[in-house]
């Protein structure tokens, strides 16, 4: 086969598309929520491969990914490099929109949201722990009113397991003049059934608290999607 018949065969990139296709012109044409994932990202890392385009450079990731952009951006660095045509610069464009997406939802938050179901504690803290890839428990610190004061991650440890010092969580508490607290730690499993060590912890936080005239009102164990409520499931 002669070189020109090569350069023939060769795929053509983003330029030869018809401009409506193109994921820049369709941006503009259309806006930002006409485009597929795949596009978005294309329109951010610019330019593909030799003989692969920037859209499906992404659409290849996205589709090891299983079409989710959480699965996205729990991946580090070093696997995104591991993609033809994604270099350095390129995979740390990726991460930097997956941060930005996740502190955004983090920013719709209201400044003091009440806490009035078991559901609000796991969308207070599916942003903030969602993507861990190892164990931590975070204490939820509340007003009178269940308002939230703040949040702070008393523990942290591996892929199975944590230990909590429960007077940690207290002392968080105590400074911040919380009159309520709850805990929330997350399973890297994807799997919220509670282990005989949560159950101890929760028992162990219950007491501690009721010592110092504070109200603990649940214990979540937090999934990717799905959580267990200790106050829901067994009461407290």
């Amino acid at each position: 086969m002669t070189e020109p018949e090569q350069k023939k065969q060769q795929p053509a990139g983003i330029k030869a598309w018809d401009a409506a296709d193109r994921p820049r012109e369709k941006m503009i044409a259309l806006g930002a929520s006409r485009l597929s994932p795949a596009e978005l990202l294309a329109v951010l890392v610019g330019s593909g491969s030799r003989g692969e385009t920037a859209v499906e450079l992404m659409q290849r990731i996205l589709s090891d990914c299983n079409g989710s952009l959480n699965t996205l951006g729990k991946m580090t660095l070093a696997q995104l490099r591991k993609y033809k045509g994604m270099g350095t610069a390129k995979a740390l464009i990726v991460l930097a929109a997956c941060e930005l997406g996740r502190r955004r939802s983090l920013s719709f938050m209201e400044e003091r949201p009440r806490v009035n179901n078991s559901k609000d504690i796991y969308n207070y803290f599916l942003p903030r722990m969602r993507d861990l890839p190892t164990e931590e428990c975070h204490v939820l610190l509340l007003n009178n009113q269940l308002r939230v004061l703040r949040s702070a991650a008393i523990a942290s440890g591996g892929i199975t397991g944590t230990i909590v010092d429960v007077r940690v969580a207290l002392r968080e508490a105590i400074t911040a003049g919380a009159t309520a607290i709850a805990l929330c730690h997350n399973h890297p499993s994807g799997v919220p059934k509670p282990s005989k060590a949560d159950d101890d912890l929760t028992r162990r936080m219950k007491r501690a608290a009721e010592a110092v005239d504070i109200k603990f009102i649940d214990h979540i164990v937090l999934a990717d999607g799905s959580y267990y409520s200790y106050a829901d499931e067994q009461g407290l």
